[in-house]
């Protein structure tokens, strides 16, 4: 009796605390820079749920630990999936929604340096994975991003640059964000 409530309780926490990720192309993820930067607890959050909110990843107050700028995970973790695009290439997403929480989200190129949009979104929803709705619509989970072609000399360098999904769940008031370095050749 005591095991199967044990288990119960494992996998009913398991689902609660899962939401949404980007799975492909491949995303930052947190490592030892992160947690230099951020701390163990930070690291360990997003390592028990990937796909869970920014608001429940610890912060541990660092100037230079911004939860809010591709989760805290740091290039330097992350050199090794940097991906290389070129002006009018069309990527493709995958994105698992295991619980969904209507609102707004898009995809857009992030001057990491500033943490501000560079351009318009490459994609844009008003209305993103509405837990109303029986099926949520294929492009919430697999839709494509076509590259600009007016960045100039900007995300050249690798690190320099992100593409980043951003989804922001209105009633759940949660934020969930992933990053794909890149650089434009």
């Amino acid at each position: 009796m005591r095991v199967s409530a044990l288990l119960s309780t494992a996998i009913f926490t398991a689902t609660v605390l899962a939401h949404g990720n980007v799975t492909s192309p491949p995303s930052r993820q947190p490592g030892a820079a992160m947690q230099k930067v951020c701390g163990a607890p930070a690291v360990a959050a997003i390592l028990a749920d990937g796909t869970g909110p920014l608001e429940n990843i610890p912060s541990n107050g660092a100037a230079n630990c911004n939860i809010f700028m591709c989760k805290g995970a740091q290039f330097a973790d992350n050199q090794a999936n940097v991906q290389q695009f070129t002006a009018g290439e069309i990527v493709n997403f995958e994105v698992q929604l295991p619980i969904p929480h209507e609102g707004p989200a898009n995809v857009s190129i992030i001057d990491t340096a500033t943490n501000t949009v560079v351009g318009p979104p490459l994609i844009e929803f008003d209305s993103y994975a509405d837990e109303n709705l029986a099926v949520l619509p294929l492009n919430n989970t697999a839709f494509s991003v076509t590259m600009p072609a007016n960045l100039g000399a900007k995300c050249a360098v690798a690190g320099e640059c992100v593409m980043q999904w951003f989804w922001f769940g209105t009633a759940a008031v949660q934020t969930y964000e992933n990053c794909v370095d890149f650089v434009m050749v």
